[in-house]
Formats: structure tokens, C-alpha cells, sequence
């Protein structure tokens, strides 16, 4: 498989991203869950796309919902991560792909067309940034990092408990983050500008990308357990660069 080949159909959505018209075509799913238009072309040109070039692989999207999907190796793709932040125009807004096969995934990319920047990596060859190796950071605790965060706006029964955690870890580390977008969070941990990063309540296709990019860089993903992440239903998330995982997962 040519990376270099999804990766540049990957940023042939820049065009629907600067479509700011169809931005503005919102429907609601749910309590602050929206979609636009955007999301939907997005979703729609790289299924077509992506299905042209391998037949033999299913397609698992976002504006689909999470269901059954046959086989055991499939695309997973949010068209737009940070849809709110989309409909507003703060630029904080990315595309998510992962390749799931046989209960792990093996390729991940995270596009950030206001920047121009592409994360990605391959199982087992490293995590890149516009082709340039990057790597978690060196911090060994909190107190030398700055950690983002994310308020699962979808679920505001969990924000209480939450917001208690965030207030924990934020009186350990440096300060905290917050964009929007649990991807490019991931993104950041992966190269080194955050040490970490944790959310209650997230589907695979907001961290089946960005997790495979904060391991390739020498990262570790979990729950917030402990556990191995699972691809197939909605869970909580936490990423840091490694060394101080345990510390982190201790406040949450």
C-alpha cells in the first residue's frame, strides 16, 4: 500500500474544508454533536475514492455511526474532526484515517489543512510529520509539560467528574490544553508539544489514527485503566509520552 497515495488524496480535502458555505449547512445528532455539509463531502469523496482503489477493504465512517462492519480489515475516518470548531471557523479542524485489519490498526493519518501539516504512521516504521520523524517528548513527570484535555461535550453527564480530573492535573503539570479536536491532540503528543493527553468518552474514529501516531513516536495509549484501547465502541482515552503515564493515570 503507497502511503504517499493516500496521503495525497487525504489532501485533496483541503478544497471541501475551504468551502465555507457548506460549513454553514448544519444538521444536529445530538446535544453539541453537529454535522455539516462539509463533513459529509468529505466522508462521501473518501469512501468513493479510497473504495476505487482497494475494493477488498470496508469502510467504516463517522456520519454512519459505529455498526457491524463485515471483514476484518476496514478504514476508519472521521471527515471532520473539530466540526464545531468548524462551523465557527476556529481553525482547529482536522481529517482522521486509520486502516484497521485483524484487531489493530497499521496506518494512521491526521491532516490539518489550515497548516498544511500531515501526521502520519505505518505500524512498526515510525510517526512522521510532513515526512520528518517526530517523537514524544522527553518529560519525566508533569510539573514539565503542558497536558490537553477534552470535556466530552456529548456527554455532559460525565463533565463533573471530569472537570475534577482536569483540575487535578492541572495543578501538576505546566498548565493544560484544550482544541477541540481529540486527533490533533493526539497529533501533538505524538511530536512532542504536549506530554499528553486524555478524554472520558471518545469513538474510534476521533483516536484510531492519532493512538498509532503517539506509539510509532515512542508513546503509550490506554484507558484510562490501563487497558489496550478497543476499535470497535466508544471509551475513554488517555496518551502521554510514556515516562509519565503513570503519574497521569493516577489523577484520572
Amino acid at each position: 500500500m503507497d502511503m504517499q497515495e493516500i496521503i495525497a488524496l487525504v489532501k485533496e480535502t483541503k478544497a471541501f474544508v475551504e468551502n465555507r458555505e457548506r460549513a454553514g449547512h448544519i444538521k444536529t445528532k445530538g446535544l453539541a454533536d453537529y454535522v455539516t455539509q462539509v463533513d459529509t463531502d468529505i466522508q462521501n469523496f473518501l469512501a468513493r475514492e479510497l473504495g476505487n482503489r482497494f475494493p477488498a477493504i470496508q469502510f467504516l465512517g463517522e456520519e454512519e455511526g459505529l455498526h457491524e462492519v463485515p471483514g476484518d480489515t476496514y478504514w476508519i475516518l472521521d471527515p471532520i474532526d473539530g466540526t464545531t470548531n468548524l462551523i465557527h471557523d476556529y481553525q482547529h479542524s482536522v481529517i482522521s484515517l486509520a486502516l484497521y485489519e485483524k484487531g489493530e490498526i497499521t496506518l494512521g493519518i491526521v491532516y490539518d489543512p489550515f497548516r498544511e501539516d500531515v501526521y502520519h504512521a505505518q505500524k512498526g516504521s515510525g510517526s512522521f510529520l510532513n515526512g520528518t520523524p517526530i517523537h514524544v517528548s522527553e518529560a519525566g513527570d508533569l510539573s514539565e509539560t503542558i497536558i490537553a484535555v477534552g470535556t466530552s461535550p456529548y456527554d455532559r453527564e460525565l463533565a463533573e467528574e471530569n472537570f475534577k480530573r482536569i483540575r487535578r492535573v492541572f495543578d501538576h503539570a505546566q498548565d493544560i490544553r484544550r482544541t477541540g479536536t481529540a486527533a490533533m491532540d493526539l497529533a501533538y503528543v505524538a511530536c512532542g508539544r504536549t506530554g499528553g493527553f486524555f478524554e472520558p468518552k471518545l469513538s474510534p474514529w476521533d483516536f484510531a489514527a492519532g493512538q498509532l501516531l503517539v506509539k510509532e513516536a515512542g508513546g503509550k495509549v490506554t484507558d484510562f485503566g490501563g487497558k489496550e484501547l478497543n476499535f470497535l465502541r466508544r471509551g475513554s482515552v488517555m496518551a502521554s509520552n510514556g515516562k509519565l503515564h503513570e503519574e497521569l493515570r493516577g489523577l484520572l
